[in-house]
Parts: C-alpha cells; structure tokens; sequence
C-alpha cells in the first residue's frame, strides 16, 4: 500500500520517531489545558484560549514540519518562506477556534470543535505543503487527499468528544492519530517524480536532521511556555484546594467538592456523616452516597436523603453552587450537606408538644378541643358524646407536704393509669394543673358511668413515690351531647359545673350535669353583672344604725351599712351579694365607695359621733389599705378618731402577720379597730394578745339564743370578763328586747346595738326609739351618776 510504503521508503524514521514524540507531547498539553479552560472563570478564558492555541498550533505544525524534513523524495527540497510561515498561522488561528468552540456548554460543541480541529490540521498541512518546493513533478491523489481529510475530521471529532468524560488517554491517542493519519496520509497522496539526481545526500540528510532538531526546540519552546502556564495554574489550584479544604475543616456541616462526579475534596463531618474513612473519599463516586445531586438546584436549598453507613437513609438539607458560575457543564461543585436529624427531631418533638402535654405526654386542650370538634360535629349522629371533666382530690396536699417534684411524679403516674384504662374509642388529656377530661361515645347517659369508674379507681389506687405512698381522689363531672349543649363549648361548661358540684358534695364523686346548676351560675354571673352597673349608677347607698352607751343610753356612734336597691325596687340582700363581690374583686371598689361616702357625710354632721365601717379581709389584704383610708380622711375631712374600722377574726387567721402590719399601720392614722363577730369564729385569745383592739363588737348569735339557756349567758359575761381584764370595751350586737338590755347592763357591758335601740335609717339623725329609753328613764339617778 501507498500509505505504508511512503512511510517506510520515504522518510527518516528517526525523525518521525521524533515528529511523533512532539505530536503525542503536545497533545498531553493540549488536552490538559482544554480541561483547564473548560473549567475557567469567564474573565480568563481568552487568555486560556490563547495559550491553547499556542500549544496546539505549535503542536500540528511541529508535527508536520519535522515529519516534511523526514520525508526524502531523492529530489533537493526547499520550503518557501511565507507559506511555511503562514502554515503556523492557520495551525494556531484554527486550534483557538476549536478549543474556544469545543469548551462551550453547548449540545454538541465539543464534537463541533473537534470537527473544526480537524479541518484546522487539513488546513495547516496542505498550506505548508504549498510551500513545498523541489526539482520534480508532483502528482497528487484524490483518494488520499480525501481519506487525508476524513480521518482528520473523525478522529478530531472523537478526540474532543471523549475529552469530556473522565478518562485522559483516550482523546490524546485520538489526537495524535488524527494528525499522523492526515500527514502521511496526505503525504502518500503525492507521487514525486525527480528530474535531476540528488547529489551529496548524505550532506542533505545532516542538514535535514539538523533542521529538524532546530524546528523541535523551537517547538519545544513554545510547548514549554504552555507547561510553565499550566504548572503555574496547577500550584496556584493546588494552594486553593489546600485553602479549601481548611475552609471545609472548618465548617460544622458536610462539605464536599465534586468535579464530573468524582470527590474532589470532602471534610471530616462528611465523613463521619456517611461513615467512611476521611482519606477514602476523594476520587469516589459522589452518587454512591449523593443519588439525587443532578436534581439540585444551584443556589437554593434542598431536602433530600444520604445513603449512609449500612445503606440507612439520613434525612439531609444540601446547598449546590457552582464554582465559577454557569459557563460549562463540568464546573466544580461545592455541596453542603447539613444532618437534619436532630433538627427533624426536634420539630417532631415540637409538633409533639403543640399537641399533648409536657409532663405526662397526654393530649393537651388543642387536641382535646380538636377531638371534641369532630366528635360533635355530625348532628345526626347515632350515639351521643359524653364529656367528663376530672379534677383530682388532694393532690394540694401532696404538693404542700412531699414538694412540687413528688406532685410531678404523681400526675405522671396519675396519667399512666388512665391511659391504660382507656378502651377504643376513648380519649382522655390533660388540661393543665390537675384538672383532665375524657371523651367516650355513649348510647345512653348512663354508659359514661363505665369511663368515670374506671379511671377513679385508677386514680385512687395509692401511688408509691421515692419516700412514701400517696393517693388522691377524683371529682368528676359529666355531659352529654346534644343532650344538655349543642356545641362543644356549652358542653364543656356544662361538664365543668357538673364537676364542682362533685367536688362540692361530700356524698358522691360523680356528678350528672343538670339544667339548674347552669341556671345558679347564670343568676350569680347576671348578679355580678348588675353589681357592676350598680356601682357606675350609683343604685347603692348607705344605712345608718345607731350605737349607745349601756349605763347612760347617750349615741355613742352609728354602723355604716351597705344596701343595695335596685331601679324596680328589689332590695338585694348584702348576704347575697357580698361575697359574690369579694370573688370577682368588685368588694374593692365597692368598699372604697362606702368608706369615702360616709366619711364624707359624717364629717357634715353637728355631733362628732363615730362611724363603724366594716373592711372585707380582701381590702385587708391589699397593702395600699392605709393609703387609701389617709387619703379619704384628708379629702373628706373626717378626724381619725371619729373612724372604726370593723374586721373578722377570720381576716386575720389567712395571714396574721401581714394583717397585724396592715393594721397597725391604719392604727398609727388616728382610726379606731374593732373585731367584729366575736365569738363566731376562732374565738383565739393569740389574736386579742397580737394586736390591741380598740373594741370588741359581740356576735348577734349571742343575744339571739340568750333565753335559751344557761351557756349563752355564760359566754356574753366570759367576753365581758375578758374586755375588761384586757381594758378593751365590748360592745353586743342584736338587742332586740329590752331583758337583753337590762341584762347586759346589769353585766356590764360598754355598748349596744340592735333593732331595740332602733332600726337601720338612711340619715344619721334618728332618736333611740322609746321601747329603749324605758330602761334609762326609769332609773334618772343611775344614768346621771354614769354621766
């Protein structure tokens, strides 16, 4: 064959030895920096582009020139400047193209660039050869001139496809093929045919061998100012990625660097992260840990999964981003991969506690409030829903004695057992404190009963704690639905007001709802209401009754009494409202109403008697007490010692020494004190001896039950025996006869008060009534020795 026989017969195969040398160095160089500006930022690919060219062109021209010097057609050869000059040019020109067009991130650039890389080795060889000149005939075939062309156009096409995937001999061998088959190729396509002898070869192939080193160093040269800018380039890279890694050393995710799917670089979380040994990941396959990294979106965040160590999926969060933006396909990529598990752990434990207890992991009152809903929710439903609010018994007492801890304890267990004792179908949570609720689906009202049985005697059974045993019991009160409400909030307070009445009753711990407990709260809810606009309508006002001198029956003072009217005339009983306002706190604007009022209208008064007024133990409770009594006797003008303030021993028993400092406070004003209801209430002589009372006011109940028997008398003159022992004057409610009278004075009793002496006024200028008087002018010479 032609091929063959040119290469063997025609040429110096030591020289093509070497012009395949250069060819197979050069191409090493080409395809490195092709991969280096595939991988360039864009403000550097021209100057990459440019040192390709270079390296490339010198690469094909090198090659083709050394291999023309080897070639000995028996003809004297001469090469014509420019055109040789030329050659170089189009070598260069066209392999930046190439390389420029082959490192887009386009479909099908790097076939297209090594289809212009071929054409460029056609171009460069048959313009050299153009410039080939000797004393012969040339004949050219158009066989080997086309074969020339198409194994050039192939084998460049393949050489820069396979250049982007990850093996590195293939496109180079591709490369070098490409160029020897165009050469001796194209150089088998031409038959020289001398016209003169060659004289003296031996001198002509010295001169050649020469010329052809003379062409390879300079050759070599222009290869090596590519390798120098490539080395230079590879130290600057290898200083980035030793900065690179530090950087991801010193990040607490998983970071990993990723280039045309291998591990480039990866820090130790990341390796502990997917279990493997740090120094095993780099040159790994991403996607043997990372299946999914071609559906990541750069520059956003994404939820996807691990495969870690045993194939166990780790929930993850990844960062993708490109390094050196979007130019090429084969950029770097940096991933950061953060563990979500402790984060996912929490928001589940979150979500857990939005949703049930924090203390015994029960239901909390939104998923209560949930369930409840849809429970109720269908209004044909065949069964009805019984609701049960629970409230344990006692379990103040093991906090008070055993600590918070051990309630804790308890609730836990508490909680324990009722969940055990729950059937399908059944729910139960916690609402907070000690207060839990159930929900059963029932036929009849009757069917609740099961439910409430089976968790009282959970409940009741003894708890063994860390030092002692305890128990508590269960109030439980229980609605149904649609039966007594129509909507899960009424049956939620019907259910409610069924407990308290449990808890209320000293007979039974189970309670029905019925339609009169809603109708008592209802009156005292209206009855709180009015009291309110009561207040800002000014419908209360002030009664007057008097108190006197037992020995003279001189008015020593009156008792402000609070009554209430209202615009239709109903009179409201102070026993009815009082306490009512001292539970939703109105007793304290309502008594500082009282107090300024009848300071007020006594100050007015022509006689300086004294005004009783009585204090609620929640004003007695509030430390601005003697501010506000200062206050009002400043404004109205009232002297102290014309003020007595009325108090219960029971006020002071809550807290006797906040009390006795609230109190000696008002005593320092000037205001008299009294304790009011002797004899009702603890009855304690500590409270007489704590602090030193202006008065002892004798309960009414006395004087009542004073004609029925020896033991009242008895008590009436202890209290008296006692006032005058301690030198405090005792004054006797409830005189309503005029024995009662006689015989407190014949006691000794200080002072009195009763509907005898007269009944309650609205204006403070009433008489002792006459029934009264008998006694003191029956006997003139006593009363003027008293006086």
């Amino acid at each position: 064959m032609r091929f063959f026989t040119c290469l063997t017969d025609d040429h110096n195969l030591w020289l093509v030895g070497l012009a395949a040398a250069l060819c197979l160095i050069g191409s090493v160089i080409t395809f490195r920096l092709f991969r280096r500006l595939r991988a360039a930022e864009t403000g550097t690919r021209l100057a990459w582009s440019f040192m390709g060219a270079v390296a490339t062109g010198a690469t094909i021209w090198c090659t083709h020139f050394v291999a023309m010097i080897a070639y000995e057609p028996g003809a004297t050869v001469s090469y014509e400047p420019l055109l040789t000059g030329l050659s170089l040019g189009v070598a260069m020109l066209g392999s930046g193209a190439a390389l420029w067009v082959a490192s887009r991130a386009m479909r099908g650039s790097a076939e297209l660039g090594g289809v212009l890389f071929g054409l460029t080795v056609v171009a460069m060889h048959y313009t050299g050869m153009a410039g080939f000149a000797t004393d012969a005939i040339i004949h050219w075939s158009a066989t080997y001139v086309a074969a020339s062309v198409a194994g050039a156009v192939v084998f460049g096409g393949l050489a820069f496809h396979l250049a982007r995937r990850p093996g590195k001999a293939a496109p180079v061998v591709l490369m070098v093929l490409g160029i020897v088959t165009l050469h001796f190729t194209g150089m088998a396509a031409m038959t020289v045919i001398p016209l003169a002898p060659l004289t003296d070869a031996s001198v002509a192939d010295s001169a050649n061998v020469v010329l052809a080193f003379a062409v390879s160093a300079v050759g070599l040269m222009m290869l090596g100012t590519g390798i120098a800018t490539y080395a230079l380039d590879m130290q600057f890279r290898i200083q980035a990625k030793a900065r690179l890694e530090h950087l991801l050393e010193g990040s607490v995710d998983g970071m990993v660097v990723e280039q045309d799917g291998l591990i480039l670089a990866a820090n130790a979380a990341f390796a502990d992260l997917v279990g493997v040994d740090h120094g095993a990941l780099v040159g790994e396959p991403l996607s043997r840990w990372m299946a999914d990294t071609a559906h990541l979106h750069v520059g956003c965040l994404t939820q996807s999964r691990l495969i870690g160590p045993a194939g166990a999926e780790i929930p993850v969060e990844i960062a993708a981003r490109r390094d050196g933006g979007r130019a090429v396909e084969s950029d770097i990529m940096i991933y950061a991969v953060r563990d979500l598990r402790t984060r996912l752990a929490q928001e589940r434990r979150i979500a857990h506690l939005a949703r049930n207890d924090g203390l015994t992991g029960l239901p909390n009152r939104s998923s209560f409030l949930e369930w409840l809903t849809r429970q109720t929710s269908d209004p044909v439903a065949a069964t009805k829903v019984a609701l049960l609010a629970m409230d344990l018994d006692r379990f103040k007492e093991v906090n008070d004695v055993h600590g918070h801890a051990a309630g804790d304890q308890l609730l836990i267990q508490v909680a324990e057992r009722m969940r055990a004792a729950l059937r399908p179908g059944e729910f139960v949570a916690r609402l907070g404190g000690d207060e839990f609720v159930a929900v059963v689906p029932v036929q009849r009202r009757e069917d609740a009963l099961d439910l409430a049985e089976r968790l009282r005697a959970a409940v009741t059974a003894p708890v063994m704690l860390d030092h002692a045993e305890v128990s508590c019991g269960l109030s439980v009160g229980i609605a149904v639905w649609p039966d007594d409400a129509d909507n899960a909030s009424a049956l939620i307070n019907d259910a409610d007001l069924a407990m308290y009445r449990a808890k209320a009753s000293l007979g039974t711990d189970v309670c029905f709802y019925e339609e009169e407990m809603d109708e008592a709260v209802r009156s005292r809810r209206r009855m709180a209401q009015q009291m309110r606009e009561a207040l800002d309508q000014g419908q209360f006002s002030l009664n007057w009754q008097i108190q006197a001198a037992v020995e003279t029956g001189a008015i020593t003072g009156y008792e402000v009494l609070l009554r209430w009217i209202q615009p239709d005339g109903t009179f409201i009983s102070p026993a009815d409202f009082i306490p009512l306002a001292e539970e939703n706190g109105l007793i304290l604007p309502i008594g500082e109403w009282v107090l300024r009022t009848a300071c007020a209208e006594a100050a007015r008064w022509p006689e300086p008697h004294k005004i009783a007024v009585n204090l609620s133990p929640v004003q007695l409770g509030h430390v601005d007490l003697p501010r506000l009594v200062h206050q009002v006797l400043i404004e109205t003008g009232l002297a102290p010692s014309r003020l007595e303030l009325e108090i219960t021993e029971t006020a002071m028993i809550t807290d006797m020494e906040r009390t006795t400092h609230v109190l000696r406070q008002l005593k320092l004003l000037g205001v008299s004190i009294a304790m009011d209801d002797f004899g009702t209430g603890y009855s304690s002589l500590s409270t007489l001896r704590a602090f030193p009372f202006d008065k002892i006011k004798l309960d009414r109940s006395f004087m009542s039950e004073l004609d029925g028997g020896p033991e009242s008398a008895a008590i009436i003159r202890a209290v008296l025996a006692l006032g005058e022992s301690l030198h405090i004057p005792v004054l006797a409610e409830g005189v309503e006869t005029l024995d009662q009278l006689s015989f407190l004075r014949d006691q000794g009793c200080d002072e009195v008060q009763g509907y005898l002496l007269g009944r309650p006024q609205k204006t403070a200028d009433a008489e002792i009534q006459a029934a009264a008087r008998v006694l003191w002018d029956t006997e003139p010479e006593r009363v003027a020795t008293a006086a």
